[in-house]
């Protein structure tokens, strides 16, 4: 059983999976910020691969692919990062990337070392399932778990597709649209749930928009595994650039704040 599945067998628990850019603002912060996500109770950590153009991205994440870019990071960059987590702890380790940057490095070369280095699971924001059959292989044979997207829009018949080329959970997005904090959880978000609950028993866990516990509450009391928070935590990264041990305590007291959050909403 990988580390992924560990997570999720906990009873009576909802995930966190906490993102940050892999490399922003620079390569020994962010190294900085995924040890402070892990030491106030990440379970499993969702690694950005900085983008020239990430298309799913709102502009909170979009500005630190830019920044972890401008500082230099390379693939070469973001594995070394990962061998120095994993060095830290054995929490479950996620890319969320795109095709390309796959692509250009070769398929079979990116997923050993992402293997080598400790990666567990790999999601490829701009991958369409149709498309997978090749990337899910490599993945396989490397023991990586090939997440995938499942949107609003998605139909039934894709959706069966998806599943069965899927392992470790599936991310559900619980907005139309990119990425970036919102108010509330969208009442379509809840019956995307319900929805994917109906064709598999992959854990399932909610992203796009999720910044309170509040937000976490609601997903938990709907079913949801796990909840995926980003934009909010990348937010505190930018608002304490100049200042990082500053920036290590707001991520720690974000984070414990989020998680103490997990199972209020269960009677």
């Amino acid at each position: 059983m990988g580390r992924i599945d560990e997570v999720f067998r906990k009873k009576g628990t909802t995930a966190f999976i906490g993102f940050t850019v892999a490399g922003d603002p620079d390569k020994e912060t962010s190294i900085r910020i995924a040890k402070s996500l892990i030491d106030s109770g990440t379970d499993i950590l969702e690694l950005g691969v900085p983008f020239s153009d990430p298309v799913a991205d709102g502009p909170t994440i979009q500005r630190a692919d830019d920044r972890a870019l401008a500082a230099g990071t390379t693939p070469d960059t973001i594995f070394a990062i990962v061998q120095e987590i994993r060095a830290y702890s054995p929490v479950p380790i996620v890319f969320l990337t795109y095709y390309n940057t796959i692509y250009r490095r070769g398929i079979d070369r990116f997923y050993c070392q992402a293997h080598e280095a400790g990666v567990d699971g790999i999601l490829v924001a701009d991958m369409p399932v149709e498309e997978s059959a090749e990337v899910v292989a490599v993945a396989s044979k490397y023991g990586i778990d090939p997440i995938f997207l499942i949107a609003q829009t998605t139909s039934d018949d894709r959706m069966d597709r998806i599943v069965s080329q899927a392992k470790g959970y599936l991310y559900l997005v619980s907005v139309l649209g990119v990425t970036g904090v919102r108010k509330t959880i969208a009442p379509e978000a809840l019956t995307l749930l319900h929805r994917v609950r109906k064709h598999t028993d992959l854990p399932l866990a909610l992203g796009f928009g999720i910044s309170t516990p509040e937000h976490l509450m609601t997903c938990e009391m709907a079913g949801a595994d796990g909840v995926i928070v980003g934009s909010a935590i990348v937010d505190l990264v930018e608002r304490h650039l100049d200042d990082h041990d500053a920036m290590e305590h707001a991520l720690k007291q974000y984070v414990f704040h989020m998680k103490d959050a997990v199972g209020k909403s269960i009677p």
